[in-house]
């Protein structure tokens, strides 16, 4: 049975009784009680500074700020009541404080509203989560480079267009994904920088006519200054699209890299071992051995993505300043921070028991003429033109193919009949080796180049110090 409006701490106004099913369709509190303990932080700053302006006495801090702890505890505990029918974490927590310590609890909410209140919260809980997704990146990281070390000096073919291209370095493909998370790292730590600043003080969306300080509150807190405009903080969610979208990138990440260990760990590549801790079998085929770790990550990408779509529809139509729409802001963001900080701590342990069959990798790369573009390069030294070149390699492969060989199968005779620059030390040009050490541009694959990239990831990571 609903309660009296009057009872509700918005319900002056009213005369009649909410609805049940308002009351069920309206509440937020069953998410939005994760942001407990920056409400209640929040409000303590907020109370000090009260007091530190008059607005409050010693006393009436004293109480607010033991009450407020209580409250923390009992949460903490779980045996505080949470109530539907008041429906978000704000007032559920100012409703409890005012019935512990009366009247100075109901002073709590001067000078503020429930909308710069919940983008205080918002924004400290998301603040916290960049600094969490750069230790979980830094973990996914120090296993590429992990890797990259054990590896070193093995060979691969390296793809495009999901066919054997040239010949890489393992350890050159590892920290390929190395440099990509470590942009998702920047991101999120450039994201931080517009998410820690306060909006509290804008009240409901004009600011507000009591003494207050704002820059006290945000220093309180931790957060580098305040919000410019009362109306844009009220109303704004660009931080919670930002951190989302840094989350899509991720996982995309993430994604990208799970396609690529289903495709290795199967039997027509059998370039990894994936620990049998992260696989399952089949519940009817005895034989199976599945990727399951990688492919729920490429699929959980769905969930990412479509949060972040839900955060940009939502704020499409809105006019200015705060809307009702806005409460379904932190379902998506609290999904995504769930999918993506689970993706990345188990990728990271997933990567740490994987195994190459570094034989099979380098057989792979014997075939499919991956040295080609080197007899192309080759021919460019002797000053031939590049697409002079290109044609006269395109014409090498296809007499191999005609023939069923490979490049290196041809003698040197044979090869010299498509032109007459080629001497014998093409052979170690048209090696896989020999391919791999002539890239030799910064950023290259060849050893001397990975080396000096892995050695330099290794102290930046503070690995092997």
């Amino acid at each position: 049975m609903a309660k009296e409006n009057s009872e509700k701490l918005w319900g002056g106004r009213f005369e009649g009784t909410t609805a049940a099913s308002v009351e069920a369709f309206t509440a937020s509190i069953q998410y939005d009680s994760r942001l407990y303990r920056y409400d209640i932080a929040g409000s303590k700053a907020h109370a000090t500074m009260l007091a530190a302006n008059g607005l409050l006495s010693k006393d009436e801090l004293a109480s607010i700020t033991d009450g407020l702890t209580a409250i923390e505890t009992d949460i903490e505990a779980g045996t505080f009541p949470f109530k539907s029918e008041l429906e978000d974490i704000h007032m559920n927590i100012e409703k409890a404080l005012i019935d512990s310590i009366g009247p100075a609890g109901a002073k709590l909410h001067s000078a503020r509203s429930r909308n710069d209140q919940i983008a205080l919260d918002f924004r400290m809980y998301l603040r916290d989560e960049c600094d969490r997704f750069v230790e979980l990146l830094d973990e996914v990281r120090r296993a590429f480079v992990t890797l990259a070390r054990t590896y070193m000096g093995q060979i691969m073919p390296g793809y495009t267009h999901l066919q054997r291209a040239q010949p890489v370095l393992i350890s050159h493909h590892m920290m390929a994904y190395f440099e990509m998370f470590g942009r998702d790292r920047e991101r999120i730590i450039d994201c931080r920088k517009r998410i820690n600043i306060s909006p509290l003080g804008a009240a409901a969306m004009a600011g507000t006519g009591l003494p207050i300080d704002r820059e006290m509150v945000a220093g309180l807190l931790g957060f580098d200054g305040v919000t410019a405009n009362s109306m844009d903080s009220s109303g704004d969610r660009d931080f919670a699209i930002e951190f989302t979208s840094c989350c899509t990138l991720i996982q995309l990440h993430l994604s990208r890299l799970s396609e690529e260990l289903v495709l290795w760990s199967s039997q027509e590549f059998s370039f990894v071992q994936i620990s049998d801790k992260f696989c399952t079998g089949s519940s009817i085929m005895p034989q199976k051995k599945n990727p399951d770790i990688p492919e729920l990550i490429r699929g959980k990408s769905g969930r990412v993505v479509g949060s972040l779509m839900s955060l940009i529809t939502l704020v499409k139509g809105l006019p200015l300043t705060y809307n009702r729409d806005l409460q379904e802001d932190k379902e998506p963001v609290f999904d995504a921070v769930d999918t993506v900080s689970a993706s990345m701590a188990i990728m990271a342990e997933m990567l740490s028991n994987l195994d190459f069959n570094t034989e099979r990798m380098e057989e792979a790369t014997r075939t499919g003429f991956m040295t080609a573009t080197d007899l192309a390069d080759y021919l460019v030294l002797h000053d031939v033109p590049f697409r002079e070149a290109h044609g006269i390699v395109g014409k090498a492969v296809a007499t191999c193919i005609a023939r069923g060989c490979e490049l290196t199968d041809l003698s040197l005779v044979e090869i010299q009949e498509f032109s007459n620059v080629i001497d014998k030390d093409i052979f170690e040009v048209l090696s896989v080796e020999g391919s791999v050490n002539s890239r030799i541009s910064t950023g290259g694959t060849a050893t001397q180049r990975v080396e000096e990239a892995v050695h330099a990831a290794e102290i930046l990571m503070g690995i092997g110090e």
